[in-house]
């Protein structure tokens, strides 16, 4: 074939012009060459990975890109600039490919930081920080005349700076349409084999393509003369307060410096009166505020998850304790006055805080007809396994338990549960409920885990591969019609909303959201930028973050997308206070913002449970949908059809005027609080047992596991259907 110069777009470098020799008698190393026009001199093309920031062409790596000895398996050059970004990241990754010892690919991406030039120092500024990355990085983005993407990085870390320059060589002066249709996975084969332990590292690609991304969003916004969107509402906390940012947030922060005569007043009456307090997460933030203050004045208040709250109850029995309120929805209540029976303290009175019902739209899903006609299909499915939210009604699970052999979960320890009785009982089926998302998500993550190597899975939980985990599927089942109202609403519209404006944001996300919103966080959280759990998990991923940080002690802006209730934020500032208070004692002169951003709308609707057997008024939206109302939910406190609930319309029944109510007709105005009595359960389920010894076992169950990673031989018999001699009923 003839020499032939083909001219290729300068998609890459608006002052350069790309060009390729064709050589009849092809060698490994294809003629590239790359021309200046600066100076018209000749660089070979895969030295000049920075031919847009140097201006001294001779100050570029003296390695020639490895990818040029590939010549025969070289993906063929685009004609157009169109593809040209994918282009140089197949020869990218074909290069690191070829160096086949770590350590060659760690020095090749050493160098290639030598070859990125320091930035302006007025560009390094929080404003340009890539978060989520353990060494500091700058990223200047800018949209030249043509339209084409412009980035400059820096970074304090020599290996940092070299992924910088490797992804500046592929995509600046790309168009914006290729810079947006990179995906993180795209640079899966980049790790450059580094040691074990740098995954942190690894992320950085990911981060500073994600920041990439989201500031050519913007730009590509401006420039078509499209408003900025209107941001979520955020708390920014910092070593010197705290800052409300929009209307909502304002709000939230109102109670977080609660009134001390108020603080005072419940301490003393607690104090006097000997009672405990347990309190979920979700509270009002006027509530919590009040009780973390009254916490350092009384020792027995605590907020927490579900699970912990009986617990700690019990705690504060055996600490002389003779009365525990509990904050919270009323199968909460129900489980407290159970365990604390169970643990030998039936004289300790429980109180809830309304004469009325406190319901929850989960557990009231699990108390449905529905419900129990799924588990009389699981019954007939042998051996079967029922996992229970515990979130649930002791009610639903005593009688769950007498249909299917069944133990408790929690959103922490939901997927370790079913791996571990996949694992411990052959040919299983599992039917987990009530939540449908949390199910959902369950399997979407099963589904994930078929894609993992075998060494990754373990990591997860030993004894599983790649075909244990194929074959389980099928076996995995879940009720689909129950759902958290909180949870429910984190759907499509919130979910772009954070895709446009916080994708280089940490994402929080609770195990019950919708599938898109899970999808989200666990992108994120495959980058170290996320979390997807319970609340707990949710509160120790940002406290680890914050005090990571610390560590580093460098001036810093840290992002948080509270994926949950946000009453959380009150426990969460608590942490953060503590964190970043801690800083002034020291000698760390750095600033760190943290900045809590609730994903909310300012409408109130909700949907649902079809099934509820709840009395709920309707309201007409259009000409034919109808959706209830949930009851407690005032416009403006965060709900929307379209979007991100931010608040639970049930546990803000829960208020410091009936605390302060319940707490002073005690002991002697008992009657007084008949309706506020936590109910026992002296009702039986249709085999006779009491509800209340019933309904525990299952938590029983959970807790063996807790302590040994094992599901209790019981309960394993109980689903062989295993006879005091070992044989299997027939």
């Amino acid at each position: 074939m003839d020499s032939a110069a083909i001219k290729l777009s300068a998609a890459s470098c608006s002052s350069s012009a790309f060009y390729l020799n064709r050589n009849p008698n092809p060698s490994p190393l294809p003629n590239l060459r790359f021309y200046t026009h600066r100076n018209k001199s000749k660089i070979p093309f895969f030295k000049s990975i920075k031919c847009i920031q140097t201006p001294n062409p001779s100050s570029f790596s003296p390695f020639p890109c490895s990818a040029v000895t590939a010549s025969a398996s070289s993906p063929p050059i685009p004609s157009t600039s169109e593809k040209l970004a994918s282009y140089k990241l197949e020869l990218l990754v074909s290069e690191f490919k070829s160096l086949s010892e770590p350590i060659d690919r760690v020095k090749r991406l050493l160098n290639y930081a030598n070859n990125l030039p320091e930035i302006n120092e007025s560009l390094r500024v929080s404003e340009n920080r890539v978060m989520g990355c353990t060494a500091q990085v700058w990223l200047e983005v800018k949209m030249n005349n043509e339209g084409r993407m412009r980035f400059m990085a820096d970074s304090d870390s020599g290996m940092t700076k070299g992924f910088c320059s490797c992804l500046i060589w592929v995509l600046d002066g790309a168009e914006p349409e290729e810079i947006l249709a990179m995906k993180t996975e795209d640079l899966a084969e980049l790790n450059v084999g580094m040691l074990s332990g740098s995954q942190s590292r690894v992320n950085t690609w990911h981060n500073v393509l994600i920041s990439m991304q989201k500031r050519t969003k913007a730009l590509v916004a401006k420039r078509a003369g499209m408003p900025p969107m209107e941001p979520f509402p955020s708390l920014i906390v910092n070593a010197d307060g705290i800052h409300a940012k929009g209307s909502y947030a304002e709000a939230q922060a109102k109670y977080l410096f609660p009134d001390e005569l108020k603080v005072k007043e419940l301490a003393n009456v607690l104090k006097e009166k000997k009672i405990g307090v347990v309190a979920h997460f979700y509270m009002d933030p006027e509530v919590q505020g009040v009780l973390t203050a009254a916490k350092k004045l009384w020792p027995h208040i605590h907020i927490s998850d579900s699970l912990v709250m009986a617990d700690t109850a019990v705690k504060m029995a055996e600490a002389g304790c003779k009365f525990i309120t509990v904050l919270g929805v009323d199968f909460m209540s129900e489980n407290v006055r159970a365990i604390l029976d169970q643990a030998g303290y039936g004289e300790v009175g429980v109180y809830r805080m309304s004469s009325e019902r406190i319901g929850c739209s989960l557990a009231d899903a699990a108390s449905t007809p529905a419900y129990m006609n799924y588990l009389e299909v699981a019954s007939s499915a042998s051996p079967s396994l029922h996992v229970v939210y515990i979130n649930t009604s002791l009610e639903t699970k005593a009688n769950s338990h007498e249909l299917v052999p069944t133990i408790t979960c929690t959103s922490s320890n939901v997927v370790q549960t079913i791996l571990q009785a996949f694992a411990q009982i052959p040919n299983l089926n599992i039917w987990y409920g009530p939540d449908s998302y949390m199910g959902a998500n369950i399997m979407e993550l099963f589904q994930q885990m078929t894609m993992m190597t075998d060494e990754e899975i373990a990591e997860i939980h030993p004894e599983h591969n790649s075909n244990s985990i194929r074959s389980l599927l099928p076996r995995m089942h879940y009720y689909q019609d129950g759902t958290c109202i909180v949870h429910h609403l984190f759907g499509t519209e919130v979910v772009q909303k954070i895709n446009e404006m916080y994708c280089d944001a940490f994402l929080t996300a609770h195990f019950e959201v919708p599938g898109e919103m899970f999808s989200l966080a666990m992108e994120a959280k495959r980058r170290g930028m996320g979390v997807v759990g319970s609340t707990q998990n949710i509160l120790d991923f940002i406290k680890k973050k914050v005090q990571d940080a610390l560590d580093r002690n460098h001036d810093d802006h840290l992002q948080f997308v509270l994926g949950t209730e946000s009453g959380m934020v009150t426990s969460i500032v608590a942490a953060l206070r503590s964190l970043l208070g801690s800083v002034k004692s020291t000698s760390r002169k750095a600033n760190i913002d943290v900045e809590i951003v609730f994903p909310v709308s300012s409408e109130s609707l909700s949907r649902t449970s079809k099934s509820s057997s709840e009395a709920l008024n309707f309201v007409e939206i259009g000409d034919s949908v109808k959706l209830p109302v949930v009851p407690g939910v005032a416009s403006g406190e965060g709900c929307s059809i379209n979007g991100g609930c931010a608040s639970c319309p049930y546990m803000k029944m829960n208020s410091l005027t009936a605390l302060l109510k319940v707490c002073h007709h005690l002991p002697n105005e008992r009657s007084v609080l008949t309706a506020y009595e936590a109910r026992r359960m002296n009702l039986r389920t249709p085999q006779g047992k009491l509800i209340a010894d019933a309904g525990c076992e299952p938590i029983l169950h959970m807790r063996h596991f807790q302590a040994t990673k094992k599901l209790p031989e019981k309960l394993v018999s109980e689903v062989l259907h295993i006879h005091g001699n070992g044989r299997p009923v027939s």
